[in-house]
């Protein structure tokens, strides 16, 4: 088969030759190209962002895994294969990479005998400023951040204990910023984790420098805190929504805008007030208590009454009225009075003393005064042309929609309310429509499309340079015209002796070729080439 291989391809034309050369070094091109296509990996993202000390011993810990990396973005990501990126994150992550730069509670788990107390509160200090660290920058808007705490000692010799106090410096993302909920978040943040730290001893700045957090306390003079300003904001949001829920069915949608500014009062106060009320008047008034002391004074008297065991009972004591009316004096009370010659009396009344307690305690959040600002669009007509008209409302109906917002806000003249209604046309803009992406213009499909047309583009390389340049090479070329094959001859007949085609032109015998049947006709040339050499000039000279 060899044989007859090179046989066949020495037999063909020098341009099919080269026809097959340049085709068989196509194909071979193409399958090396799948080839290293099918064997390049698909690298994806192992960490992004990482500091240069973090990237090192990253680095570092892919080349002893053998795991191979490459960079991109600046070197700020490493990228490896995407079977590999799983196994490496855990790998990576049991020898404790990436750092990330801060260290948190991982310090108490690796001290070493005979560690002294101040190292000891050294490392708690640092892990729980680690600790801070990786809650903070788990912001959206923060790339990184630092906490400095200071924790004093604690000492039970002094009276006056030193309050821990922390500053925090942000980082923020370019284009973006930190709205005051999320700062008051932070100081909340830092503040709760350290004991016995107040929000006012927590500082936060910017990577400018910037102050971000507010010195004074919720309730002190000096601003408003988180809380109220989201509920100042949410009453004026409640405010704007009455109003457009009751307007918008009048004119329609997106034809009234409304702006309502709230004065909200968060001082609390608190009053008591005592008051008496003067014992005076018609009202009776209470008598506490009252007291009547009696007494006589003279010479002797004889006796008198009638004799027997009443006339020998001793006095009974005087006891002290409640409401001032006099007991009747005894027989022999009365007989000693009447004997006597001076008697005296006493009376003392005490009344009770009216008191009146009042505690008023002033309601955080009342409003003081609303102040509204309405704009209605002019009134939509279309024709039966389709023409779009605008024309200004009637008095009568601007008249209606304040009477509508007044009872919406609650409006009070005596608390200084001011609302004001106005009828304008919209400035309509021309906003230009966003089409849709088209398909072909989507990254997804885009990025489906090049991984697929690479391989397509190969297998169609392949069969171009199989059926358009290989096959048609390994054709033999045409018969020239006059040849016997050309004018119809027939073909060599196998039997005794071989009969090649006889030539066309008169006089002239087939020829027999000597030797017997053979196996093949390529054996036959090699056997006899000189007769095979007379066959073929006889055929070219007929």
């Amino acid at each position: 088969m060899a044989n007859e291989s090179q046989t066949t391809f020495g037999a063909l034309p020098m341009r099919n030759k080269l026809m097959l050369a340049i085709g068989a070094a196509a194909m071979a091109a193409i399958i090396a190209a799948a080839a290293m296509w099918a064997q390049t990996p698909d690298y994806r993202v192992l960490f992004s962002n990482l500091s240069d000390r973090d990237g090192g011993a990253v680095v570092a810990a892919l080349s002893q895994m053998n795991v191979p990396y490459k960079f991109s973005e600046g070197g700020g990501v490493i990228m490896i294969p995407a079977d590999k990126v799983h196994d490496t994150r855990l790998r990576l992550a049991s020898q404790g990479l990436p750092k990330g730069g801060t260290v948190g509670f991982e310090l108490v788990e690796t001290q070493k005998f005979g560690t002294t107390q101040f190292q000891e509160r050294l490392n708690y200090q640092r892990g729980l400023e680690g600790e801070l660290v990786r809650s903070i920058t788990a912001l959206s808007a923060v790339s990184s951040a630092r906490v400095h705490l200071a924790l004093p000692s604690a000492n039970g010799f002094f009276r006056e204990q030193q309050k821990p106090s922390a500053s925090v410096l942000l980082t923020v993302h370019p284009g973006r910023a930190l709205e005051r909920s999320q700062v008051a978040g932070i100081v909340h943040l830092v503040a709760s984790s350290v004991p016995e730290m107040s929000i006012k001893d927590v500082s936060v700045l910017d990577q400018s420098g910037a102050l971000l957090s507010s010195a004074s306390e919720p309730g002190q003079t000096g601003g408003l805190d988180s809380n109220q300003l989201q509920y100042l904001r949410s009453m004026e949001q409640s405010y704007i929504a009455r109003i457009l829920e009751i307007v918008e069915p009048i004119v329609g949608r997106g034809n009234v805008k409304a702006q309502v500014n709230a004065d909200v009062d968060f001082t609390m106060s608190e009053s008591t007030a005592e008051q008496y009320r003067p014992n005076q008047g018609t009202e009776p008034a209470a008598v506490r208590s009252q007291q009547i002391n009696e007494s006589a004074a003279g010479s002797g008297a004889a006796a008198s009454g009638v004799p027997g065991a009443m006339s020998n009972q001793p006095p009974t004591s005087t006891a002290s009225p409640v409401n001032g009316a006099a007991q009747p004096l005894s027989q022999n009370q009365g007989a000693a009075g009447q004997g006597g010659k001076d008697s005296r009396r006493e009376s003392t009344t005490n009344f009770e003393v009216d008191k009146t307690v009042k505690v008023v305690r002033n309601a955080s959040g009342a409003v003081k005064r609303l102040t509204a600002a309405v704009v209605v669009n002019h009134k939509r007509t279309v024709d039966e042309e389709g023409k779009v008209t605008y024309t200004a409302l009637e008095a009568k109906d601007v008249d209606q929609i304040q009477s509508l917002v007044r009872e919406a806000i609650g409006f009070n003249k005596e608390r200084g309310d001011a609302l004001n209604v106005v009828n304008a046309p919209f400035s309509v803009e021309d906003v230009p429509k966003t089409e849709a992406i088209p398909l072909w213009k989507d990254p997804d499909v885009v990025a489906l499309a090049r991984s697929i047309g690479l391989q397509l583009g190969l297998v169609l390389l392949g069969l171009v340079a199989l059926f358009g340049v290989i096959k048609p090479a390994l054709k033999r070329p045409a018969p020239l015209p006059g040849s016997p094959a050309a004018a119809g001859g027939t073909s060599a007949v196998v039997g005794d002796d071989i009969a090649l085609p006889a030539p066309t032109a008169a006089g002239m015998s087939p020829i027999q070729l000597p030797g017997g049947p053979p196996e093949n006709l390529v054996q036959l040339a090699r056997d006899n080439p000189a007769t095979v050499a007379n066959v073929v000039r006889s055929w070219v000279n007929a």
